[in-house]
């Protein structure tokens, strides 16, 4: 059952990452006329990767800031229905939101980098 459950949950997780991985590149698609403005007017790569991954790190902060105190109310009061409960340590709500995140970077860090290393002539020129 424990293995059956894994699996679901990399799928669930591969599938999020599909969805994320193609809403970055809509939005690095939408964006490439600044992308290459800001390349031109002298901006690194790094500054373009923070400028798209800025929006998504916003959301997932909020979704932690939701989901944690959640979780853990849901936890402890579930586990309080056994004869013998265990406490949850912070270890688990701490770990599970770093690990989001950098799934996420790892996600959204492709596509990014590959439009902040594109040639700007190419983007603005279409114009």
């Amino acid at each position: 059952m424990g293995s059956i459950f894994n699996l679901f949950a990399a799928l669930a997780i591969f599938i999020s990452c599909l969805g994320l991985y193609g809403l970055s590149a809509f939005m690095a698609q939408q964006r490439t006329k600044e992308i290459g403005v800001r390349k031109v007017l002298g901006a690194s790569v790094f500054n373009i990767v923070y400028l798209l991954s800025t929006g998504f790190t916003r959301l997932i902060i909020i979704a932690m800031a939701i989901a944690i105190p959640l979780s853990w109310f849901a936890i402890n009061s579930w586990l309080q229905s056994f004869a013998y409960h265990i406490e949850v340590g912070w270890m688990v709500f701490a770990l599970a939101p770093l690990a989001a995140l950098f799934i996420a970077w790892m996600t959204v860090s492709y596509e990014s980098i590959k439009a902040a290393v594109t040639n700007p002539v190419k983007s603005l020129r279409t114009e």
